[in-house]
């Protein structure tokens, strides 16, 4: 492995599954969703091309998963133009350096993300008090301290373009994360969402184990501005998506992601925004 990028000293294989673990999902036909354990990856890209990119790098330890999902989609040793992140949580880098080992392709991510990915700070701790169910409770044992991909990452361009995916735009959707971006394409009005907002209530372990579907605000455990996760739903709802791929749970779309996302706006601080935990004010 390149000595200069490294994982965290809690970095650690995180023993969490969902019967969604291992399938995919065509949304559509250069849209493609795989759900590794209990969160969402996504190839960007016809399975017949060679430009494609791969969004969020999926939970630790699951590279070789990874790889093996891009060579089922794309053809065997075939690699993405790029991986693009949402955001630095441990759950969307988890494999991340292996396959920039492997792939030798760029990583991008928004500049406030940067000191999350190139070993300068630490996440603030999760929160195990926030309201919510034994996920949110297990929050402790989940990496925060920060990665370091050397010079293996770099900014997203200040334009909003996303380099080798064209047609898409960057959003900067903070709250989750002060860097957390989504992503659009107008033409279909498809929206990679990340963890802006969720389909699964991500605190519950049932609800993660069932993928039983329900729009949320972000994980809550991890969330540590709320005011701004509810800007970034209202911003995202305002584009009105035709489909939607989230970091965690099912894609949704038509009429189901219309009103759901309303729903949502409408109702932010009675649906995503818990009733006590320590990043509330």
């Amino acid at each position: 492995m390149n000595p200069e990028m490294e994982y965290g000293n809690d970095y650690k294989f995180i023993p969490t599954t969902s019967l969604g673990s291992g399938t995919g999902i065509e949304v559509l036909p250069d849209l493609f969703c795989y759900t590794v354990q209990i969160v969402n990856i996504c190839l960007v890209g016809s399975p017949d091309t060679e430009d494609f990119v791969l969004v969020d790098a999926g939970m630790p330890m699951s590279a070789n998963e990874i790889i093996s999902a891009v060579e089922e989609r794309f053809g065997v040793n075939r690699r993405p133009k790029a991986i693009i992140l949402t955001h630095g949580h441990f759950d969307h880098v988890g494999g991340v350096i292996e396959l920039v080992k492997h792939w030798g392709v760029p990583v991008y991510a928004h500049q406030m993300e940067m000191p999350f990915l190139t070993g300068q700070k630490s996440y603030p701790e999760p929160d195990p008090t926030v309201e919510g169910g034994m996920v949110a409770k297990m929050s402790p044992m989940f990496p925060n301290e920060p990665i370091n991909l050397g010079n293996h990452v770099q900014a997203l361009p200040s334009d909003g373009t996303v380099p080798h995916m064209p047609g898409f735009r960057w959003i900067h959707t903070p709250g989750h994360a002060p860097g957390h971006i989504s992503l659009f394409k107008e033409n279909n009005r498809a929206l990679i969402a990340g963890d802006a907002f969720v389909t699964v209530k991500q605190e519950y372990l049932y609800k993660v184990f069932t993928q039983e579907q329900e729009i949320s605000g972000p994980p809550r455990y991890l969330t540590t501005d709320w005011e701004a996760a509810k800007k970034s739903v209202i911003k995202l709802a305002a584009l009105k998506p035709e489909v939607a791929i989230t970091g965690h749970g099912l894609p949704m779309s038509g009429e189901l992601l219309t009103t759901s996302l309303e729903k949502l706006v409408n109702e932010f601080d009675q649906i995503a925004v818990p009733d006590y935990g320590k990043y509330l004010n």
